[in-house]
């Protein structure tokens, strides 16, 4: 008497399903359009489950910015269109090929920003505008063949080529001695014993600071940006034979650097991140806000997020996750060591404009890259494949390395300290010991132990008495059902 009961309420919650999604629509009878249904709405679910999840605030936005955020395809075509005209029938060609030729490249990335601008995919960030982040796509784009280009030229060709973009540029740079004294207090000094200090707060000072502020913006993490950065000025310890800019003294490293500047950046980042994970994202049109405080208030939010995710890293969950982690760590490693590298082999003094852009190019793109990629780990179901910018980023970050393994292989070579070697070596031997003890020893030892806890348990569950004072019978649908009585009450 129960089969028709439990067929019956089968059929009443798949025609309640059906209901929901296709107001009734949903014939009872076909068993295989419920079953359907009922997985297009769990699938459904588990998606605003995970959006739920992973988003940290609710959003509210009344949809009024309809002609801010539009492409304008046709105007900007329009513009361009005008631009080639002018230059073609109204303006004079010069008589000078190596004007020419400059003045065709820069023309040339130009109409293809103009196209990836209005044109190009999407990504994970919308404000200030979605525009805003296609531009630093397509930048991303040129700036990868311009290292491709670079990466095919002989050394010689390579860095006079620099002097076409800087004509100060292509010439050795002068040797400069960066460790010196390293005596904090310097009593042969009676003008200024705290020379030493003062020499060091320059303009780099700030640098470091605001660099680990946007990093930790970046990254959303404290314990990984503190092994970022702990993990770099071992890196300079350990290269300061190759370049003489890693070669400081060490309260520069550990006092001036890490705790000063990077843990100071660290801190006001990690501020700003909690600011962001409880400020109300709540949008609304510009010209729908009554008082100019609000309009200009609505302006300045204009440049903060649209809304929040927080990222939760959690490298010791699996293994997949434990190894994304150690190549996220890595690759912002080389991509520090690239910033030394690159301006060394290609003779560009560190206050150059160039070293500088390189910088502000990082910051635009790296945010989007590690959003990207953190995305990519914690669901590869839902992101099934690597973001644009991640992609680009990474490749821009080995090509850069490539470059600079091709122009100073020499610089590279050098032979490292024999102390080094032993302490790197040791280091990365109790990293992969960890990770053999977590994810394979450790848990071969809990599922003995949890298939060992089972068996023990299975003989006092099969030996336990029913309610009438016997036992269960060593049958298999008696273990289940409960004795024949049992049944039979069932039954009747």
């Amino acid at each position: 008497m129960t089969k028709p009961e439990s067929k019956k309420s089968g059929v009443a919650a798949g025609k309640s399903v059906g209901e929901q999604v296709n107001n009734g629509s949903v014939d009872p009878a076909c068993p295989d359009q419920s079953t359907a249904i009922k997985a297009k709405v769990m699938k459904q679910t588990s998606r605003e489950n995970l959006h739920r999840r992973n988003t940290e605030c609710e959003v509210y936005d009344d949809g009024t910015n309809t002609f801010f955020w539009r492409a304008h395809t046709v105007t900007v075509l329009f513009i361009l269109t005008c631009a080639l005209v002018y230059v073609t029938l109204l303006e004079e060609t010069p008589q000078d090929t190596a004007y020419n030729t400059k003045r065709g490249i820069v023309a040339s990335i130009l109409v293809f920003l103009c196209f990836g601008v209005t044109q190009a995919k999407d990504g994970p960030f919308t404000r200030p505008h979605p525009a805003y982040w296609r531009f630093w796509l397509c930048v991303t784009v040129v700036y990868e063949l311009f290292l491709i280009f670079i990466l095919f030229q002989t050394v010689h060709d390579g860095r006079q080529f620099m002097k076409y973009i800087d004509p100060k540029l292509g010439v050795p740079l002068p040797e400069r001695d960066y460790g010196g004294n390293c005596l904090i207090y310097d009593p042969g000094n009676t003008t200024d014993p705290f020379h030493n200090i003062w020499d060091k707060m320059d303009g780099f000072v700030p640098a470091h600071f605001l660099g680990w502020y946007i990093k930790t913006l970046m990254i959303r993490d404290w314990w990984m940006c503190m092994i970022i950065s702990v993990m770099f000025e071992f890196l300079e310890y350990s290269l300061e034979h190759q370049l003489p800019n890693f070669s400081e003294c060490w309260w520069d490293h550990w006092i001036m650097d890490v705790l000063v500047c990077n843990g100071l950046g660290i801190y006001c980042g990690m501020k700003t991140l909690a600011w962001l994970s409880m400020k109300p994202y709540q949008w609304q049109g510009l010209w729908n806000i009554p008082t100019y405080k609000g309009k200009i208030k609505r302006i300045a939010f204009q440049f903060t997020p649209y809304s929040w995710v927080k990222f939760e890293w959690k490298p010791a969950s699996n293994l997949r996750r434990w190894l994304a982690v150690l190549g996220i760590i890595f690759m912002f490693l080389l991509a520090e060591l690239n910033t030394f590298y690159l301006k060394f082999v290609l003779w560009m003094p560190p206050e150059h404009y160039l070293v500088l852009l390189r910088l502000v190019f990082f910051v635009n793109v790296g945010g989007v890259a590690m959003r990207e990629i953190y995305d990519f780990m914690d669901d590869p179901k839902f992101h099934k494949k690597l973001g644009q910018q991640a992609w680009l980023v990474s490749a821009i970050t080995v090509t850069e390395f490539l470059i600079v393994v091709k122009y100073d292989p020499h610089t590279i070579m050098l032979p490292i300290p024999s102390l080094i070697i032993q302490c790197w070596f040791l280091g990365i031997l109790l990293i992969l010991i960890w990770t053999v003890w977590r994810f394979f020893i450790r848990d071969i030892t809990l599922r003995y132990k949890e298939t060992r806890r089972r068996k023990q348990e299975a003989p006092a569950d099969w030996d336990r008495p029913l309610g009438n004072g016997s036992t269960t019978a060593p049958s298999g649908r008696s273990k289940l059902n409960g004795s024949s009585e049992t049944l039979r009450q069932r039954k009747s």
